[in-house]
């Protein structure tokens, strides 16, 4: 067992800090709080994988949107790597969202 175990919760959180910066198009809240990311994935070498989705198949943005958090989160010092893998199953439903998202959006 080494000393230099990374936390990767620390890691973890600002990943998902840094991913809050990213906002949908045509939604005034960032994807995460839409619960658009699925599951962040830290390893022992700072490679970052990132599972999300988006809202629909044929979104404007899903060319720009996955690139954009690599991007993000490889500007993080500690990440050595960042690969985002989009998926669609299960598919993105509003109940995804946060309560804070669906507040912003006046669904509560």
């Amino acid at each position: 067992m080494s000393d230099t175990t990374i936390d990767t919760n620390a890691l973890g959180e600002k990943i998902v800090n840094v991913i809050k910066t990213i906002y949908d198009p045509e939604i005034p809240v960032d994807i995460y709080e839409l619960g658009l990311i699925y599951d962040v994935f830290v390893n022992e070498d700072y490679d970052v994988k990132i599972l999300m989705t988006l809202t629909t198949p044929n979104c404007p943005v899903a060319e720009t949107l996955p690139l954009e958090v690599e991007e993000k989160v490889k500007s993080l010092d500690e990440v050595k790597s960042a690969e985002v893998e989009i998926t669609f199953d299960p598919p993105w439903t509003q109940d995804l969202m946060s309560e804070e998202a669906k507040l912003e959006l006046g669904m509560l």
